[in-house]
């Protein structure tokens, strides 16, 4: 009987047991540090102080490593994802942004924003192999799915460019609206979409054909059109639902993918920036600047569920896989 009393009160654990807790970074911009949050609790549990203005922020592809662009320290430094701690830095150009690696994990293209170049790095030797000259002020920052393809986006210049990863020239360019930011492929490599901050548009971009072929536009009563900025851009696996960030409008637009319009207006946090699901896409994070937190958003439900205090400015976020 104490047997069977045993097995049923571990079976009972078993089944009420929280799911497996994911692990976020936050790259805060002003108190230059970085917020690690655990996904159980939906608290911080760690402060790392890092190197002046960290802005772009991504795990290694095995895991084992957070990357944290430091902007005015003009390099890339290497948390430890055990230890929690930074361990090593990469080389880049002055003031990286935002970067983005290929899907081994081998290499890292890096936007400089001030000197118009994407560094490349080889994350195995943590050498610099070169640079790609681009438009003025690069930061927008993705890969193709079949790795042949990088984009970059130039604030200034007003442009989505097109580089062939195998000979690092440029093969496009592709003119959007103002102020481009963030760039993201479809899963299935269809469309590209690009953000503009200040034309307050995406741009819905054809990868093949180098042409816009739409875009999704915005309007939220109540609030000028100016102060609808996208940046961000979260796509669900399936390529059905984009989740867009809209700066200081407070908002995440949810957008039916195959129609491009606006399904529904999310309220977050002041300044909305950027983002990052869960490994299991059940939940979207984003970075809030002015009010200093992070939104959790109920993927599913397309609610929010939590907010949670962070540094000074957070910027960008990145979860384990």
């Amino acid at each position: 009987m104490l047997r069977l009393s045993l097995f049923a009160a571990l079976a009972l654990a078993l089944a009420v047991a929280p799911a497996h807790a994911f692990i976020a970074y936050v790259s805060n911009e002003k108190s230059n540090t970085v917020s690690v949050i655990d996904t159980d609790s939906w608290t911080v549990t760690k402060t790392i102080k890092v190197g002046q203005r960290p802005r772009g922020i991504e795990f290694t592809r095995d895991g084992k490593f957070v990357m944290v662009a430091v902007g005015d320290d003009d390099t890339i430094q290497l948390i430890d994802a055990k230890t929690q701690s930074v361990v090593d830095s990469l080389p880049s150009g002055p003031d990286p942004e935002l970067f983005a690696q290929d899907a081994a994990g081998k290499i890292l293209y890096v936007a400089n924003e001030n000197d118009n170049t994407v560094t490349v790095i080889d994350l195995e030797k943590r050498a610099r192999l070169g640079d790609i000259q681009v438009g003025v002020e690069p930061e927008g920052m993705t890969i193709s799915p079949d790795g042949k393809t990088l984009i970059n986006t130039s604030e200034t210049t007003n442009m989505a460019h097109f580089i062939d990863t195998s000979s690092r020239q440029i093969v496009a360019n592709v003119l959007v609206d103002a102020r481009p930011r963030f760039a993201e492929f479809k899963h299935d490599s269809s469309e590209l979409w690009v953000s503009s901050e200040i034309g307050g548009t995406v741009s819905i971009i054809d990868p093949g054909k180098h042409e816009v072929i739409g875009k999704v536009t915005f309007e939220i009563p109540g609030l000028r059109k100016e102060a609808i900025q996208p940046v961000g851009i979260g796509m669900t696996k399936d390529d059905k639902t984009a989740f867009i960030a809209l700066g200081p409008a407070n908002r995440i637009a949810v957008v039916d993918v195959a129609t491009r319009k606006v399904t529904k207006y999310l309220l977050v946090g002041q300044r909305v920036w950027h983002m990052a699901f869960t490994p299991d896409e059940k939940y979207l994070l984003t970075t809030n600047g002015v009010s200093n937190d992070v939104s959790v958003i109920d993927v599913a439900a397309q609610k929010v569920i939590k907010t949670i205090q962070v540094g000074e400015l957070p910027w960008g976020i990145t979860i384990a896989p």
